[in-house]
């Protein structure tokens, strides 16, 4: 495909300069026009040449107004991003809505590169460029316009470019000793960049293929290009919104079994002294096993979800007398932000990813798309299912960097959640925990029953399984929890921490 392109097309200067104003201008009103969209402007720029990729951003940066554009070229790996999975850096440079992020290297860069010097198989290349395929299907489904050019030059012009900057005495800089290893190797570069190409194409994040050996052609070209696009999008209608529906409720399957009908919370209890016990030895080997994770570089992320008033809170505290506070955070989840909700919904996730060796514990979590959002009607139907396997990718990506993840589901019956408020209610320094939305939500509990079978049915994983906790006495949930993190640990550990 890239090989057997016809190259050659060029553009005058009369011709470039007399375009080139009316299109700066035009660039300039769409994209004032976009600051007060709600949606994200993503441009990658790929190619055999890294200096052609520097001058059109830079050209770019001389067109657009840089007080609302991103730009971002991915290097070496740092300390911080070498500890997080592969792709916790790239979401870190997502733009929020009205933004324009210039990826001047992306997230296939590094990828191409290790293809094209032989240092990856054809396996591990096309697993990662389905995995992006599925990233960019996700931010175009949050409402981000992804473009991606790669631009294109034949070897021997490729040279004759290296030989000019090598001229300028502004261009020496513009090349590299892998520049030129990368050039003597430009048609497995173009093999794999086609590979590339046919694996993630997609209607909403296409591939523009420009030829890049004239300058005024090429910048031209990505001009026009990101203008008509750009234009489209914001010139076409926002789909009607839906007529407001009440929040979902479980009538029609009222007689169908959940996953939380075969969980009996009732019968599971533990008295006072053997709960005193077990916790003082299982609060030693959290010690223990937590600071062995650390310095093997093992992290891990707990995440907490369960009825209001199932003993959340209590139970990460009881684990944090284990987990030495210095290696532990606990990221309490809310109604997003603004700046979270100028984002994809699953970008507040990924920031707070912990490090090698540390552990993360989500008091609820990336779940309250698939429950509170749906049950709420807060989140399209279409958008909360296809969150299943969005969520699956996400998790798959933490266990695939070798961190442990744990999913905790804390339940108990209705008849307890109702003794629990009643008993916040009646404890001044407890009222703070029994606010209006407790008492809605428990109104729509069989709605929340379904969901919660549904997320369970579709996203406990091999690889990250749920762990269903038998809730209405405090003192088996926590010791519970905390067997079963230290079982894991031990399986993950093994050797001599395995006792």
């Amino acid at each position: 495909m890239l090989e057997t392109a016809e190259l050659g097309r060029r553009v005058d200067r009369r011709t470039y300069h007399a375009e080139l104003d009316p299109l700066r201008r035009e660039l300039l009103e769409l994209q004032w026009r976009l600051r007060h969209a709600d949606f994200p402007l993503v441009l990658i720029f790929e190619g055999v040449d890294n200096a052609a990729k520097g001058e059109l951003v830079n050209t770019l940066s001389d067109w657009l107004d840089t007080r609302a554009v991103d730009f971002v070229a991915f290097g070496p790996k740092t300390d911080e991003e070498r500890g997080r999975p592969r792709f916790w850096r790239y979401w870190r440079a997502l733009p929020g809505r009205g933004r324009t992020a210039v990826f001047h290297s992306s997230w296939y860069t590094g990828t191409l590169i290790e293809r094209t010097l032989n240092e990856l198989p054809d396996a591990d290349f096309d697993h990662h460029m389905r995995r992006i395929g599925r990233f960019e299907t996700l931010l175009t489904r949050e409402g981000a316009l992804v473009l991606k050019f790669w631009l294109h030059m034949s070897a021997a012009r490729q040279k004759a470019y290296f030989r000019e900057l090598a001229r300028r005495r502004d261009g020496r800089w513009l090349t590299s000793p892998l520049d030129r290893r990368l050039n003597r190797h430009h048609d497995r570069l173009c093999q794999a960049a086609e590979r590339a190409i046919r694996l993630t194409d997609h209607a909403r994040s296409p591939w523009a293929v420009i030829e890049a050996e004239d300058r005024r052609y090429r910048n031209l070209a990505v001009g026009r290009h990101i203008r008509d696009a750009l234009a489209a999008r914001l010139d076409t209608p926002p789909p009607a919104a839906p007529a407001p529906a009440a929040p979902e409720t479980a009538t029609a399957a009222a007689d169908e079994d959940t996953v939380l009908d075969h969980l009996d919370p009732g019968h599971h209890h533990l008295d006072k002294a053997t709960y005193k016990q077990r916790k003082r030895e299982l609060t030693q080997q959290l010690a223990a096993l937590t600071w062995r994770a650390h310095h093997e570089g093992i992290s891990v992320v707990l995440v907490f979800e369960g009825w209001d008033a199932a003993g959340k809170g209590g139970t990460i505290r009881r684990l944090l007398r284990g987990i030495d506070v210095r290696l532990a955070r606990v990221i309490e989840i809310a109604a997003p932000t603004d700046e979270e909700l100028d984002h994809p919904y699953l970008w507040r996730f990924w920031r707070h990813l912990p490090r090698d060796g540390f552990v993360t514990l989500y008091d609820r979590s990336w779940y309250g798309r698939v429950l509170v959002e749906r049950v709420e009607n807060l989140t399209p139907r279409e958008r909360w299912r296809e969150a299943y396997p969005e969520i699956n990718e996400f998790e798959d990506q933490l266990v695939e960097h070798g961190s442990l993840v744990m999913k905790f589901w804390l339940h108990i019956d209705a008849d307890e959640q109702l003794r629990r408020f009643e008993a916040r209610a009646n404890t001044p320094h407890k009222h703070y925990k029994l606010t209006d939305e407790d008492w809605r939500n428990r109104e729509r509990r069989p709605a929340y029953e379904r969901a919660v079978h549904e997320m369970v049915a579709h996203t406990s994983t091999a690889a990250a399984p749920w762990q269903l906790i038998p809730a209405n006495d405090k003192r088996y949930a926590r010791v519970e929890v905390m067997q079963r993190l230290v079982d894991a640990l031990h399986a993950r550990l093994g050797g001599e921490g395995h006792k």
